[in-house]
């Protein structure tokens, strides 16, 4: 038998054992330095040590979708004791963030994806992975029936149905069109890798018309002239992205029609990056001013043909219209079909996305969760349990309610309902005394006594704090990772629940309610310049901000193999440029 070398076995070391590099270090040629840490993905040893007793039946988790909200699960499930089927049209997981930088050949596409089978190929529970699509559930009988991708299978049926026992459904959304005549048809997309792949094409095959003889002016205006509507995260990063391919790499290349290059940004709000604060805003909006981006804010489009593109003017209803050679579409989320036809079974009609509770349980079935873009959390409102607060608060079953009684349960009340500590805090009330005191008048806090109605106004604006979580990529990989650790104390907690008080029953809820925790926000605006919205209201815009985004989102890629080779594409652009090609 032959000896390994020292490459071989430093290759094998590395790809069976990830977890001895923690740290990545990038020297740059200004002597400054890129630091990247990666979330350590150790499994429980108290899980690996107790195997399953023998003749013990594995429940079975049906996984649908493998995006950020289905691999968090999967990559922090550890508990032997279930058999995960993973199901989905797709074998791997993609860093949707990069898209944008996909598009104009900043990554590569491959650098950003990671196949299912090698996340959980060395995990101590039994994962197996189908690529099919799943186009029902049928939640009353607990199976779900899916479609196979491949031309050909074993029995000649592309159609099977999988059993469960718990289902996660974390199938995404799909890009939202507001059924607006010609988008489905004339415009892309970037939701998917193959989205970005397509737009990249497009470029060049533009850029490569627009050099052909014998084409007019007009012609060739109209073929570089790229539309970008949506003034969100990924159509500003995009915009941005594309001025930078084209002013740093293509009008190298194509230097007799670089005065025919237009991009256009449509917003239809005032202004753009709106969920950000108010100085990125501004800044975005006047560095790409500055950078020939034109920006119509107020914009509403109302129909895409093959070379137009109508937009209504917000305000005065003034409808204009505008040649374009491509249009990128980034304007939110729609609910999938599949996810539409099983709100329906279940009887959420007229909403955009699955209704959970704050456990991420699906409404009206116990075994079904749902969590990222495809689900929203219905948060229960304190005005609708009111008289169990009261009534679970009021030991003495005197009908008032003291501070002493209400601070008791007060850990429960803001566990199970976030938007009180959010009001305290934005009243800027020091404790709960603060808040009866200010229903009573101006009596001492020790003689604060409430009956029920003083009580619920007390309580009465609390509700006014309730918020719906954005769609993002942060949202879905803290829900997928808080319900694995669900799924993997599940026995424990039947046992000694840990959640807050029942106010409308006894005893405890099994487990904490989800909780978001925002970690801030990114907004690359182009020239290595990006704008950073962290915790605490702290803003940074500048190059700085700009390696700070290099760090974060090297740090959040799934595996070492897409870290060296995003970072590996980053050095390449600096040194060589991107690439042009258009494959």
């Amino acid at each position: 038998m032959r000896s390994f070398t020292f490459y071989e076995r430093f290759s094998r070391a590395f790809h069976d054992y990830p977890s001895l590099s923690k740290l990545i270090i990038i020297s740059t040629v200004s002597g400054g330095g890129l630091i990247a840490y990666s979330e350590a993905n150790a499994s429980s040893d108290a899980y690996k040590a107790a195997p399953m007793e023998t003749g013990i039946k594995k429940k079975k988790v049906v996984v649908l979708g493998t995006g950020w909200a289905g691999t968090s699960f999967l990559k922090s499930l550890n508990n032997p004791s279930y058999d995960v089927q993973v199901i989905s049209p797709r074998n791997y997981f993609a860093f949707t963030p990069l898209l944008p930088s996909v598009t104009c050949g900043t990554v590569e596409a491959r650098s950003i994806v990671e196949p299912v089978r090698n996340i959980v190929r060395k995990k101590n529970v039994d994962v197996s992975f189908w690529e099919a699509e799943c186009f029902k559930i049928d939640a009353q009988n607990k199976k779900v029936y899916c479609r196979s991708n491949q031309n050909t299978s074993v029995n000649g049926n592309k159609e099977f149905a999988v059993d469960y026992d718990y289902l996660v459904i974390a199938m995404g959304a799909r890009p939202n069109t507001f059924n607006t005549p010609g988008v489905e048809e004339n415009c892309h997309f970037l939701k998917e890798v193959e989205d970005a792949q397509r737009i990249r094409r497009t470029v060049i095959d533009s850029f490569e018309k627009a050099s052909l003889p014998d084409l007019s002016d007009e012609e060739r205006k109209r073929i570089l002239h790229f539309v970008v509507v949506g003034g969100g995260p990924t159509g500003v990063e995009f915009a941005a992205e594309l001025h930078d391919f084209v002013s740093e790499d293509l009008v190298k290349l194509y230097p007799m029609v670089k005065e025919s290059v237009k991009i256009t940004l449509l917003e239809a709000a005032d202004h753009i990056l709106n969920m950000f604060d108010q100085r990125i805003t501004v800044f975005a909006e006047d560095k790409f001013q500055r950078d020939g981006i034109d920006v119509k804010l107020g914009s509403m489009v109302v129909k895409v043909t093959d070379k137009e593109i109508s937009t209504k003017v917000r305000g005065n209803g003034e409808t204009n219209s505008m040649p374009y050679g491509m249009v990128v579409w980034s304007t939110g989320i729609g609910t999938r079909p599949i996810v539409k036809d099983f709100m329906k079974q279940i009887g959420q009609t007229n909403r955009r996305a699955l209704a959970t509770d704050e456990w991420l349980r699906v409404e009206g079935c116990d075994n079904v969760y749902a969590l990222g873009d495809c689900a929203t959390i219905n948060q229960r409102r304190v005005m609708e349990d009111i008289a169990a607060i009261f009534s679970k608060a009021d030991k003495d079953n005197s009908g008032t309610l003291t501070v002493k009684e209400f601070q008791e349960v007060i850990k429960d009340i803001c566990e199970r309902y976030p938007q009180m500590e959010l009001y305290l805090k934005n009243k800027k009330m020091g404790n709960i005394a603060d808040m009866l005191k200010e229903a009573k008048g101006d009596l001492a806090k020790e003689a604060i006594e409430l009956n029920i109605e003083e009580f619920k106004k007390a309580l009465s604006e609390v509700d006014t704090q309730m918020k719906n979580l954005p769609a993002t990529a942060q949202v879905a990989a803290q829900q997928g990772v808080y319900l694995a650790k669900c799924f993997n104390r599940m026995e424990e907690c039947e046992r000694n629940p840990e959640g807050p008080l029942r106010f409308r029953g006894s005893g405890r809820h099994r487990f904490q309610p989800f909780r978001y925790k925002h970690l801030g926000q990114f907004a690359p605006l182009g020239g290595e310049q990006t704008a950073a919205q962290l915790p605490g209201d702290w803003v940074s815009i500048g190059q700085s901000s700009q390696w700070l985004w290099y760090s974060v989102y090297a740090s959040k890629l799934v595996s070492w193999r897409t870290r060296t080779l995003v970072i590996t594409d980053w050095m390449r652009r600096f040194v060589f440029g991107r690439d042009s090609s258009g494959i």
